[in-house]
């Protein structure tokens, strides 16, 4: 799962590439099997304890996107046991990496709200969508670090998220747009049954404090302070 990169498009350097339009949706007939099945049944079976802190940043409404670390391939459906439809009454849509939407798990995820992006070549349409999402005012999930990292080390974060966030907001001024960064801590990188996890959410930033700079000064400024968010996250882990 992953960021991307977003460059302007108009650059003879830019990595971004035009596609076909993208679009995600979710089943409203499958996620009425794969949510309950997740929330009550298949985490708390396999997870001795699931503690989330920080339940006062949950976001009920509102655009919204997640930013998680990325540790295992559990992340996502804790995020929804965390912050999903059982909770928010929310469904989030997520970035995915192309390798991770192949075969029966593709077709799974297509259906529960996930779109790809080709990290080594990211679309245009990709970017597209996720201002799009945003100004729909849907929860969007983006793990920063690009790609799983089991080392338990904050790897540095893709510019691609909080591109997404300052060109969305620039587009729609009026934008209440949040992010929220999220740590995944796993009592072993490998996750065993019965093992603990910590999901922690760190104050949101507010995107719109960044308006007051140049687009280019205020996406950098809230890169670091992303940075910095999942930093001290990170560093307050139990395990």
């Amino acid at each position: 799962m992953a960021g991307s990169e977003l460059t302007n498009p108009k650059s003879e350097n830019s990595p971004l590439h035009s596609s076909q339009p993208v679009q995600s949706r979710v089943s409203p007939w499958l996620t009425k099997i794969i949510h309950p099945l997740g929330q009550y049944i298949v985490l708390p079976g396999f997870f001795r304890e699931i503690e989330i802190i920080g339940k006062e940043y949950i976001p009920h409404t509102g655009a919204v996107i997640l930013a998680p670390t990325h540790r295992t391939r559990w992340d996502a459906l804790l995020i929804a046991y965390a912050i999903g439809p059982y909770v928010t009454g929310r469904s989030s849509r997520i970035m995915v990496t192309t390798d991770e939407m192949k075969g029966i798990q593709g077709w799974l995820l297509r259906r529960l709200g996930c779109f790809e992006i080709d990290t080594t070549k990211p679309s245009l349409a990709v970017i597209r969508h996720s201002i799009e999402l945003l100004h729909q005012g849907e929860m969007l999930t983006i793990f920063p670090e690009g790609n799983l990292m089991r080392d338990r080390v904050l790897h540095p974060l893709k510019e691609g998220l909080t591109r997404i966030a300052t060109q969305a907001l620039s587009l729609k001024p009026d934008l209440d747009l949040k992010i929220i960064p999220i740590n995944l801590d796993y009592e072993h990188p490998y996750p065993k049954f019965r093992d603990r996890v910590t999901i922690e959410l760190g104050k949101p930033l507010q995107v719109n404090d960044y308006q007051q700079f140049s687009s280019k000064t205020g996406a950098k400024k809230l890169h670091q302070d992303l940075v910095r968010s999942l930093e001290a996250l990170t560093a307050s882990s139990k395990y």
